[in-house]
């Protein structure tokens, strides 16, 4: 077959030939010769120019035979993976494992297909800080989920503990409990995922470096949404009902001090938990700050010794 497109030489050189000249043997020649463009008169060793519409047809008939094989074969794969059952009947295999999606609005976009097909159960862990965001964003959220408990899936959601005194989210969330959707809070760090009828997976990206800060995973593969959905379970277990939380006015802390203190409790420095928790490093210092202020402590150190037998423990 041809492979590529003719040279500028290559060109040059059937048509010298055609024209009656006899180029010494090249790299031209060889591959017009190939190709069937010219043939070398074995008697007196000149060079013969044949038609290129006969060459090309010729082409194009093999071109469609290999196109025809390739058909039968792609035709033949189903058949020969429903042979692995026999070949390996003590396995099974979870199918295709993942997409990667580089960019926020990839992310949205399959989220967004996926979600609309739901029919028992949309699972999500958001444990970002809890940010002001376009209001029709927020109410073409809202009005995906009231759809999606209004086609029969449960909707259950995993916040950090700070939301709750966020007003945005707040009000988000009280729209979709009203509609049905089941609300927890939790405080320190986990895992941010959305899990779909228990056969899709959207997870951040911790494969490719320096990709997109809102790139994510669409994963599929059935062993890993399994999983997903047992360490949900397991935070969601963990976690407190939203309208149990309780008057914020009773508590000496905030949600995000509490965030705070809890991933300094488990040894965390302060730069580690400002990582962890998606704050910036003098956030944390000044909501420290703020809480031995509103104590009357000098150091972090009393700080934490009154953390280990507060009552706020036990607020999310």
């Amino acid at each position: 077959m041809l492979g590529k497109t003719l040279s500028p030489s290559e060109i040059s050189t059937y048509q010298a030939i055609a024209a009656g000249d006899h180029p010494e043997s090249c790299q031209a020649t060889d591959r017009l010769a190939a190709l069937g463009l010219v043939e070398r008169r074995p008697h007196d060793g000149a060079w013969v120019a044949h038609d290129p519409r006969a060459v090309a047809h010729g082409l194009m008939g093999d071109a469609l035979t290999e196109l025809h094989q390739l058909v039968t074969r792609i035709h033949e794969i189903p058949a020969l993976e429903g042979l692995a059952a026999d070949y390996d009947p003590h396995r099974m295999y979870g199918g295709p494992a993942s997409e990667f999606l580089p960019t926020r609005d990839a992310m949205n976009k399959h989220i967004g297909d996926v979600s609309v097909t739901a029919t028992s159960s949309v699972l999500t862990a958001q444990p970002g800080a809890p940010a002001d965001r376009d209001p029709r964003v927020v109410a073409l959220g809202a009005q995906r989920t009231i759809e999606t408990l209004a086609a029969g899936a449960a909707v259950r959601s995993l916040y950090t503990s700070a939301a709750v005194s966020h007003i945005q989210t707040a009000a988000y969330v009280g729209q979709i409990i009203d509609a049905g959707a089941e609300v927890r809070t939790l405080s320190g760090t986990f895992p941010r995922m959305m899990i779909v009828d228990g056969r899709h997976l959207f997870v951040d990206n911790h494969v490719v470096g320096g990709a997109d800060s809102d790139a994510g995973w669409h994963v599929t593969d059935r062993g890993c949404t399994a999983w997903a959905v047992t360490v949900f379970d397991a935070l969601w277990d963990r976690a407190a009902r939203w309208t149990n939380t309780g008057p914020r006015a009773a508590s000496v802390t905030t949600g995000r001090q509490r965030q705070i203190l809890v991933e300094l409790e488990a040894g965390c420095t302060k730069g580690q938990a400002a990582r962890r928790l998606e704050l910036g490093e003098r956030t944390v210092t000044g909501e420290l700050s703020a809480l031995r202020k509103a104590l009357g402590m000098q150091t972090l150190y009393q700080v934490m010794a009154w953390w280990a037998t507060s009552r706020d423990r036990s607020l999310p």
